[in-house]
């Protein structure tokens, strides 16, 4: 009974196992986990542990070396393949490319995940920062201008049910929003404007500005998104950087009209 309990059927506890030995090595960034480490994350026995992760490593999820467990290549292809089912992704990168304001800037790409935003694409036209996002990276979105954009589609109601448990609400710096108010004072401002902000939230040297890109009927919407560091502070600067996002997320629509 036992065995059969570990390998599942139905809600199969032994996939849903698997998943979180996933999550645990991406949540890890690249540092190996030992089998004694996921072993005490999920709370079973290792030789449990030790059979899931040879089924992961036989099918190319995870691969092991010396020091413990990391992501394996296939990983990769899955992720690509999720990418290369969105239209606007693929075009992300050529309309950057052809913008004269935004191949100068930090762009990113992202949908909204439950109370994370995850990002799909990050163009580097000009030098990271401290906690940029990378692509597969999970952050807050009560904090990040993509994820403020993406939030402001939602009801003020769904906002409330979102956050009823205020851990969601993920603080980086002292101007980062805190609390279901300022959150849903942030998105009605967000709503008038057309456009989301981040002042400081995540980092205190960075502006973040973003565009909503709404999903077609059965899709997800996305976020585009630049990240200033040490910006001007003038009108100009801004409004020549939300003027190519505008142009960026009107281009990113048409693929997805021309394919509806």
């Amino acid at each position: 009974m036992a065995d059969e309990a570990e390998r599942g059927t139905g809600n199969s506890p032994a996939v849903t196992r698997a998943i979180r030995i996933l999550d645990l090595l991406a949540e890890a960034r690249g540092a190996p986990r030992t089998l004694t480490e996921i072993a005490r994350e999920l709370g079973l026995a290792k030789s449990s542990v030790s059979n899931l992760c040879a089924a992961l490593e036989e099918g190319g999820l995870v691969r092991r070396i010396s020091a413990g467990y990391l992501l394996g290549r296939r990983t990769v292809e899955l992720g690509g393949a999720f990418l290369a089912g969105f239209n606007q992704i693929r075009e992300f990168y050529r309309v950057c490319e052809e913008s004269e304001v935004l191949r100068h800037q930090l762009v990113q790409i992202a949908l909204l995940d439950g109370a994370q935003v995850l990002y799909l694409a990050v163009y580097e036209g000009r030098q990271r920062f401290p906690m940029s996002a990378s692509v597969g990276d999970r952050y807050p979105a009560s904090v990040t201008a993509v994820g403020t954009a993406l939030l402001s589609e939602l009801t003020p109601t769904q906002i409330a049910e979102l956050y009823w448990d205020t851990s969601n609400l993920v603080g980086f710096t002292k101007k980062s929003t805190s609390t279901l108010a300022e959150l849903q004072e942030k998105l009605e401002r967000t709503r008038e404007r057309g456009y989301a902000v981040d002042e400081g939230e995540v980092h205190p040297t960075v502006l973040g500005l973003a565009i909503p890109i709404p999903g077609a009927s059965g899709e997800p919407s996305f976020a585009i998104g630049v990240s200033i560091v040490h910006p001007t502070g003038s009108t100009d600067e801004r409004g020549t950087i939300l003027d190519a996002l505008r142009r960026a997320a009107d281009s990113l629509t048409r693929p997805r009209l021309l394919t509806a």
